[in-house]
């Protein structure tokens, strides 16, 4: 199930109401020991009690007649102040690092398109002359390292989808691999330091979030096949970017693919959020050129 905030928000709600109404029902069960307005009782002023006790809102017009009612009351009142300290503490948290996650992602729609590509990435960043390759893969070794940190520690974060047609952070993390790898594989006279390290922060994460998931990797589908690897090389082309033909660097190359597509691949299919291809199609526009 692949939901966000306000998905979040809603489950919220519903377990708080979920709890109202189950101690609601077992002040019922004891034979209704609450006392209402006017010495009312029953079920309508067993939920009005289970409610008001739940919130915290002390009004006294319902008050338990028994031991056992007092008792059950209490509890509520303690489990209420509980669930309002776990949902203003946590939250937040959840908001905050969902938006830290999506900034980047919405970022890559300028430079990688949508859905992002390697090829796309690579071509729009080399040929802007004064454009910064290695401030590139330092800022995603970050984004890398904080996606890891908040989704181990907050797994539910994971299954947040982002607020724009063709983006995802599966897909996001997945064309930073492949960008990675071509780049310190395959591009000539690019294999920076730079790009091992972000490919080995981006690695880290998706091998630890399959752990937390407990989803093995999976034989992933040839995402480069010969086609699609010529149309690579000729979409680069242009900007002077030249992919290495020879057999060791193919050979890292593969090497390099199969650290983490049986990884990325898992987590697709988990969360439903489909991969990006290498190469953008022909007819592809990015969100920024359609939003009205």
């Amino acid at each position: 199930m692949v939901f966000g905030p306000l998905a979040l928000l809603s489950l919220i709600a519903l377990w708080a109401f979920s709890l109202i109404g189950s101690f609601g029902l077992l002040h019922w069960g004891l034979g209704s020991q609450i006392t209402g307005p006017g010495g009312a009782s029953g079920f309508g002023v067993d939920l009005y009690m289970s409610g008001t006790t739940f919130f915290t809102l002390g009004l006294g017009d319902a008050t338990p007649r028994t031991s056992l009612a007092r008792g059950l009351t209490v509890l509520e009142s303690g489990m209420g102040f509980a669930f309002l300290a776990l949902v203003i503490g946590y939250v937040p948290l959840i908001s905050q690092a969902f938006s830290r996650r999506e900034v980047s992602i919405s970022m890559l729609d300028a430079s990688a398109g949508s859905p992002p590509t390697a090829a796309q990435l690579l071509r729009r960043h080399f040929q802007d002359d004064d454009a910064d390759i290695r401030g590139l893969f330092r800022d995603w070794e970050r984004w890398s390292a904080e996606l890891l940190e908040s989704h181990v520690s907050f797994p539910a974060l994971a299954y947040f989808r982002s607020q724009h047609d063709n983006q995802s952070w599966v897909a996001a993390l997945t064309t930073i691999l492949d960008v990675c790898s071509l780049v310190v594989a395959r591009v000539e006279g690019r294999s920076l330091p730079t790009a091992r390290l972000t490919f080995a922060m981006a690695r880290h994460a998706v091998v630890d979030l399959c752990a937390v998931f407990r989803l093995e990797p999976t034989p992933p589908v040839d995402r480069l096949p010969p086609s699609e690897e010529s149309r690579l090389e000729r979409f680069v082309a242009p900007v002077g970017v030249r992919l290495r033909t020879d057999e060791a660097a193919v050979v890292k190359f593969r090497a390099l693919r199969a650290l983490y597509e049986p990884y990325v691949q898992a987590l697709s299919s988990f969360l439903i959020m489909p991969l990006p291809e290498w190469v953008p199609t022909e007819d592809g526009n990015d969100t920024w050129h359609t939003m009205r």
